[in-house]
């Protein structure tokens, strides 16, 4: 299934988009997508559900992120080797972790705004993992039994910000839009195996990132495994497993994000993004 929800903050209406790719409403069958929703149990009830018989959605506006409730934002660094190269810094003995806060999440095409006094506004394009089941030290060969399902995420980055400025990563990652989620949740069953999906992102047009999940150092499996080592992970919450090489700290020259330009990522059959970046106007914050 692909599950989205769409509609303007605090009046979302949930939705999945139908074999034919038409959005249907579910708002007659659930209030809202909601971690329970990502439950085996939840997810088996909307799998009852013939898409026929919703009501379809010829315009459903904005896209906000997929589900409500999103809990942990667990992200993961220098993910992908090729990528930890152009950064100039070693490939990790052990995946790299840190937290966004979810006042970055938005919705696929929200707009990205700037913080104040931003100069290094940057995109990663990468594979989000939804968590499903309370998982807590499983191992590896489990691991994907929690996975709910995947969708795309582009973890917008301020570099002066992470790295630049002393302490951790989080003060350059954490900014509000810094966090676009979705179009859709697609669930496990439909997307097969997560270490053979393609990975894009264009800047104004123009190919920046290109990269496969094949190459990630450590796949979904492990990394799912590792993190419920440290936290407990619990459905809704949302793992953002690194991105390929193609980000603009390491283009020759660098390349940042300035106002007005145009972001278009997305994963092979999880759907697309586009932003529109703008420079910092409080106005555009949605809360």
């Amino acid at each position: 299934m692909k599950l989205m929800r769409y509609g303007e903050p605090g009046r979302e209406r949930p939705a999945l988009v139908d074999a034919q790719g038409q959005v249907r409403d579910l708002s007659g069958v659930i209030p809202d997508i909601t971690a329970q929703t990502l439950t085996p149990e939840g997810l088996g009830r909307l799998r009852q559900v013939d898409p026929s018989t919703l009501p379809l959605v010829a315009s459903p506006g904005r896209i906000a992120p997929p589900w409500s409730g999103l809990g942990k934002f667990v992200c993961v660094g220098l993910n992908y080797s090729d990528h930890a190269a152009e950064a100039g810094m070693p490939v990790p003995k052990e995946p790299i972790l840190f937290l966004k806060p979810n006042d970055c999440v938005v919705g696929a095409n929200d707009t990205v705004v700037l913080p104040q006094g931003s100069l290094k506004g940057d995109w990663e394009v990468e594979l989000g993992v939804v968590i499903g089941r309370t998982a807590r030290y499983v191992s590896e060969s489990d691991a994907l039994q929690f996975v709910a399902g995947y969708c795309v995420v582009n973890d917008v980055s301020e570099r002066e910000y992470q790295l630049e400025r002393g302490g951790q990563w989080d003060k350059g990652k954490g900014c509000d839009t810094f966090g676009p989620v979705g179009p859709w949740l697609v669930t496990a069953d439909e997307v097969g195996d997560p270490q053979a999906l393609d990975l894009w992102l264009d800047l104004n047009g123009e190919p920046r990132q290109r990269g496969s999940t094949r190459t990630m150092v450590f796949g979904v499996a492990p990394l799912v495994s590792y993190i419920s080592r440290f936290m407990t992970l619990r459905p809704g919450d949302l793992i953002s497993t690194g991105t390929p090489p193609g980000v603009g700290m390491g283009a020759k020259p660098p390349r940042f994000l300035r106002d007005g330009d145009e972001l278009r990522l997305g994963i092979t059959g999880l759907g697309e993004q586009h932003q529109r970046v703008r420079a910092w106007d409080a106005a555009l914050l949605r809360d």
